[in-house]
C-alpha cells in the first residue's frame, strides 16, 4: 500500500491553522483532489458536535477526519490508558489508497513536511529556526529575518493551495481523481 503525500500545519495555538485548513481544503477539493486529515487535540474531546474543528473539517470537505490526544483518536476509538498514537501510527489508520494527499493539522514535533504559520504580531518564535522539515512559513505581516525557505501569504489560501500542488503533489504524484 502507498501512502499519499503528507504535509503539516505547525503553529502555536491561536494562529489559524483550522481556519486556513477549512479554507484550503475546498479549494484542494476543486482540483478533484480526495483529502484525509489528521487533528491533533492537546485535550478531551468530541467529534461530529457542530461549532467543533472536527466537525467543520468534515464539512469543508475532508473524505476522512482523524483526530487525536492522549486520551482519544477518532474513528472513534477510547484510548483512556495507553500512550498518545504517533503520527505514523494514525496514518496507518487511514483508508490511504483512497487519499491523494493528507494534510496534518499539529504533531508539530515530527518529522515531517510541514508549513509553519505565524503571526509576527503574536510575538512567537519562528519554528522553522529549529525544524528543519518546515518547508515555508505562511504569514501575515512582513518577517523581519532572512528564511532560505518560502514565504507565503497567509491572508491568500489560493496561493497556498498552488505551493501546495507545485511543491508536493505536482513532485510526488498525479491525483487519480
Amino acid at each position: 500500500m502507498t501512502t499519499p503525500p503528507i504535509l503539516g500545519f505547525a503553529a502555536y495555538s491561536g494562529v489559524g491553522k483550522t481556519t486556513l485548513l477549512t479554507q484550503l481544503i475546498p479549494l484542494l477539493r476543486e482540483q478533484g483532489l480526495r483529502i484525509g486529515l489528521i487533528k491533533h487535540a492537546h485535550h478531551d474531546f468530541d467529534i461530529d458536535t457542530p461549532g467543533k474543528d472536527s466537525y467543520e473539517l468534515r464539512k469543508a470537505g475532508a473524505e476522512r477526519v482523524l483526530i487525536a490526544s492522549s486520551r482519544r483518536w477518532a474513528l472513534m476509538t477510547e484510548t483512556p490508558a495507553q500512550p498518545e498514537a504517533n503520527l505514523s501510527d494514525l496514518i496507518a489508520r487511514l483508508d490511504n489508497e483512497r487519499l491523494d494527499l493528507i494534510l496534518v493539522e499539529g504533531f508539530r514535533h515530527e518529522a515531517f513536511a510541514k508549513i509553519e504559520l505565524h503571526r509576527p504580531r503574536l510575538q512567537h518564535p519562528l519554528l522553522c529556526m529549529q525544524d528543519k522539515h518546515i518547508i515555508a512559513v505562511a504569514t501575515d505581516a512582513e518577517l523581519h529575518v532572512p528564511l532560505p525557505i518560502p514565504v507565503l501569504d497567509l491572508n491568500n489560501p489560493t496561493t497556498i493551495a498552488a505551493f501546495i500542488q507545485s511543491e508536493i503533489l505536482d513532485r510526488t504524484q498525479t491525483p487519480s481523481a
